[in-house]
């Protein structure tokens, strides 16, 4: 039974709060009891007592407080979800909510969100950007998953809204990726002699596949120079604050050793020799199993952003085109690679796909040398 009292606020004004008596806790044996206040009126503290004192006779419970904030529920589905990704997902993650989503939603009841707002949402999201409002989106649905399970709201409002689609444009999308010439005239304008940690951070990048991470990560424990192998089995990223950390690769493919062709060989060989000489100049010792193979003038990590760096400037002062990324790299070899003849199995196995679909949906560009010989093979095989 649920006792009514009225009081008087901090702000000397009436205000109305309700005690309801909730049976025996069974894992305590010790009487339960709630309380609430904050009720303008007589009428509303009534009626909410008499909402749980129906749901005690009803369902044996009480119902759980809707009352919630959406930025509440974040944080308890955050504090899941950072036990289920690695820590770079985890905190690029948070940094989506905070710049996107809690904007909008943070300060609001979670019950009380409807479809329109969340579709005001995708929309402004969508011309914000139009690639990635999707991932915004999909976690937006996340959470209020995440309030149904936990009994504060029965529907998700965000499933129902549409979603903005990109309008076909004219013209092909720019490749990422250069062909066999084009390689080699970009490598044309470095000089190895002068750059060799330039040419040769490069060269891993063209000739092995790796992913910017990967190739930062090396330590020149993971090359085997008698062997000719190049063992990958972490990549460099950021964590939490931005700090650069080390992470496994996302799954058991991306762990992969991987032959290398004896230029490569000589050029890393060559670098190994030339880094010793300029640490030891500014007395740094490197002479460890973890050395890195690319390095900071500290011996650190390098930044993420230097490869793009070098590229842009090379790219820039040498007229090159197109323009391509860092990753346009492990593209290129992945193009190399289908145009030499190596199959669909071969090409996942070397670049550390976990299924071959992702091989296909990626890498689908073939060389222009490579549809003249298809349209060349099916006039052959046609003859009129």
């Amino acid at each position: 039974m649920a006792t009514i009292k009225k009081y008087i606020d901090k702000d000397g004004k009436p205000r109305y709060q309700f005690q309801v008596y909730l049976g025996i806790d069974p894992q305590t044996g010790k009487k339960k009891k709630t309380r609430r206040r904050g009720f303008k009126t007589k009428s509303e503290a009534v009626i909410a007592a008499s909402r749980i004192t129906y749901q005690l006779k009803t369902k044996g419970s009480m119902p759980v407080e809707n009352n919630i904030l959406f930025v509440d529920v974040y944080h308890q589905w955050y504090s899941e979800y950072i036990n289920t990704v690695r820590e770079s997902t985890w905190a690029r993650t948070a940094g989506m909510f905070k710049n996107h989503i809690l904007p909008l939603f943070g300060n609001k009841r979670l019950r009380t969100i409807n479809i329109s707002q969340c579709q005001q949402a995708v929309n402004r999201w969508f011309k914000e950007a139009t690639r990635n409002y999707k991932r915004w989106y999909n976690y937006l649905v996340n959470i209020f998953d995440y309030g149904i399970k936990h009994g504060y709201i029965d529907s998700n409002p965000a499933k129902m809204v549409t979603l903005p689609k990109k309008p076909d444009t004219w013209g092909d999308k720019p490749e990422n990726f250069w062909n066999k010439q084009q390689l080699k005239m970009f490598f044309d304008c470095i000089n190895l002699k002068e750059k060799p940690e330039k040419y040769c951070l490069f060269r891993v990048l063209a000739f092995c596949g790796l992913r910017r991470g990967e190739c930062l990560a090396l330590t020149w424990n993971d090359i085997n120079f008698k062997n000719k192998t190049m063992r990958i089995n972490k990549t460099l990223t950021q964590g939490k604050g931005g700090r650069q950390i080390i992470q496994a690769p996302k799954t058991k493919k991306g762990r992969r050793t991987i032959l290398l062709d004896s230029t490569t060989v000589s050029i890393l060989q060559y670098w190994h020799k030339k880094q010793l000489e300029y640490f030891l100049f500014l007395g740094i010792n490197v002479l460890n199993k973890n050395q890195l193979v690319f390095a900071n003038s500290k011996n650190k990590f390098k930044s993420l952003n230097t490869p793009a760096k070098w590229l842009h400037k090379i790219i820039s002062d040498n007229n090159l085109t197109p323009r391509i990324t860092v990753h346009g790299f492990r593209h290129s070899h992945a193009s190399a690679l289908f145009a030499a003849g190596a199959t669909i199995k071969e090409v996942q196995t070397r670049l550390g796909h976990e299924d071959v679909a992702t091989t296909l949906n990626i890498y689908t560009h073939v060389t222009k040398d490579q549809n003249k010989e298809a349209v060349q093979k099916l006039t052959s095989y046609l003859d009129f």
